[in-house]
């Protein structure tokens, strides 16, 4: 039964670094795009995106939204986003590499890691109150959970539940 648990919270370990490697990849790459595009582009690949779905539906919400945000989307806040992304989307694809190789000191340095970004978060989400954060937020705390076990199955410290 114990080597049971163990194999099943390696394997959801190992599925959420494929997750958090996929999801920092995606950040990272939109920081760089954010990075690399001028406001100009920006708005116009939001029209471009838009003008079939606006074509058929003029009061379209997604759409409409979609296109208003890029319009008021500022020089600064482009800058802003592209360093939030490359950062914050950069560290955790670090983190994901070191833990998938399975270097030991890695795996506090992502409870950390990953701590600091749940406390953002919740700052983040004092502000606006965004579920999305809180789902965030609840899954960097699985992630967090499932790295401190995989850390201690490392060290040799293997999940032993109480006996009775």
């Amino acid at each position: 039964m114990r080597a049971r648990l163990g194999r099943v919270l390696h394997a959801a370990f190992e599925a959420s670094l494929l997750a958090k490697g996929l999801f920092a990849a995606a950040e990272t790459l939109s920081g760089l795009v954010l990075l690399v595009l001028h406001q100009g582009a920006l708005v116009a690949l939001a029209q471009r995106l838009t003008a079939h779905e606006l074509s058929e539906d003029a009061s379209d919400f997604l759409a409409n939204a979609l296109l208003h945000a890029a319009q008021r989307f500022s020089v600064e806040a482009q800058s802003f986003y592209a360093l939030y992304f490359l950062s914050h989307g950069g560290l955790k694809l670090i983190v994901v590499v070191l833990l998938a190789r399975g270097v030991l000191w890695a795996y506090p340095g992502a409870i950390v890691l990953l701590s600091a970004f749940i406390l953002y978060q919740l700052h983040l989400w004092s502000l606006d109150h965004s579920v999305v954060l809180l789902a965030l937020t609840g899954l960097d705390l699985v992630v967090i959970a499932l790295t401190w076990e995989e850390w201690r199955r490392r060290r040799g410290v293997s999940f032993a539940p109480p006996r009775s």
